[in-house]
């Protein structure tokens, strides 16, 4: 069910309304709200893939063949505790990372029926708040593969993927994501930029091919507390990488936690010409994989950046519950959202850093 354009344009406008008026917030952790289900290997074959050769475990976006329920249950969830925006659960969504499991034929499907769930979920809940419209954002997340950094310490020119592989391999998960019904695309957890570039170059050529434009957002993540992403860019050279795509909204997630995730928050809020969007993990975690952080901590940290006028969009990433949603929407209401800046008209290069040329 591809939403008109007409009718998502209108529903873009009403939430970027939304988030110059108030903090608007987005769900919490896909992947480890499925583990807490403890499904076994017969709850991620179902009946549909019970003879498959491959083990399945572990695939969560697989679930929305197999296991329907959990992912409704767990869009429900983060809904009852406020969100105003879903992603679908389809963070590997792509014939790259299904690759693994030998399911890369059901990508085209299982990204529609991910999106169909979460859409079913986001009316529903619009008809419970009509004044509170929900939305659905497409997931897509980095692949397990990088288009800037060879797999192989001996050959640093070696490339296990390259750019137009990523490129058709993002625009058929992104696909699936529209004809299912997403308002926007969100391109995220990004650890390398070229592969982000790729994902929206394919999404552009969605777009052309389909007739309209698709919107997304951007958001990246960064791998040590330099403040730099996987493949060497800081957070402003990762905005100028990307803004020719005009994202509806740009920002970061993922990375350390909320605690250490500010400086790179901060130094793409300064120069973003459009709304920021953050949804950091529960914290790092522990030696048994689990997250720590409690919800009235991370919304703690989070109401920091509110505060100081930072964001426009607020959510969670690893780790986080309808408990830490709610934690986080009851800690930023009532505080104004950032204010989106002129953009800077100068020249911008960005490599591994930016640089600005003197006016």
């Amino acid at each position: 069910m591809i939403v008109d354009p007409q009718t998502r344009a209108k529903r873009l406008e009403t939430l970027h309304a939304e988030a110059l008026k108030r903090i608007v917030i987005m769900d919490g952790a896909g992947g480890t709200m499925v583990q807490a289900f403890n499904l076994s290997e017969a709850d991620f074959r179902g009946d549909r893939l019970k003879d498959h050769n491959r083990d399945l475990k572990g695939n969560n976006d697989i679930l929305a063949l197999t296991k329907p329920e959990v992912i409704r249950a767990i869009h429900d969830g983060f809904l009852e505790a406020g969100a105003d925006i879903i992603e679908t659960n389809t963070f590997n969504g792509t014939s790259i990372s299904q690759a693994d499991y030998a399911t890369g034929h059901l990508v085209p499907e299982l990204n529609r029926a991910s999106a169909e769930i979460a859409r079913a979920a986001a009316d529903e809940w619009t008809q419970k708040t009509p004044d509170k419209p929900r939305y659905v954002a497409g997931s897509l997340g980095p692949t397990n593969r990088t288009a800037s950094l060879s797999p192989d310490v001996n050959n640093p020119g070696f490339r296990n993927i390259t750019f137009d592989a990523l490129k058709d391999s993002y625009a058929e998960q992104a696909r699936g994501l529209i004809e299912g019904g997403c308002d926007l695309l969100c391109v995220e957890t990004i650890f390398d930029t070229l592969n982000a570039k790729a994902a929206l170059f394919g999404i552009a050529e969605l777009g052309d091919e389909l007739g309209f434009d698709i919107p997304v957002m951007v958001s990246g993540t960064i791998t040590d507390l330099s403040g730099r992403n996987l493949s060497g860019q800081t957070m402003e050279a990762f905005w100028y990488s990307v803004r020719h795509a005009q994202p509806f909204a740009a920002g970061v997630n993922c990375s350390f936690g909320a605690r250490d995730l500010r400086t790179a928050l901060s130094d793409i809020a300064r120069l973003a010409d459009t709304l920021i969007i953050a949804f950091p993990n529960a914290g790092l975690p522990n030696e048994m994989g689990e997250y720590d952080e409690t919800p009235e901590e991370t919304a703690r940290f989070v109401a920091e950046w509110a505060q100081d006028g930072l964001v426009n969009i607020l959510g969670g990433c690893c780790g986080t519950t309808p408990a830490h949603i709610k934690a986080i929407a009851e800690a930023v209401e009532g505080i104004a959202p950032r204010k989106i800046p002129d953009a800077d008209r100068r020249l911008h290069l960005a490599g591994l850093e930016l640089f600005t040329a003197v006016a």
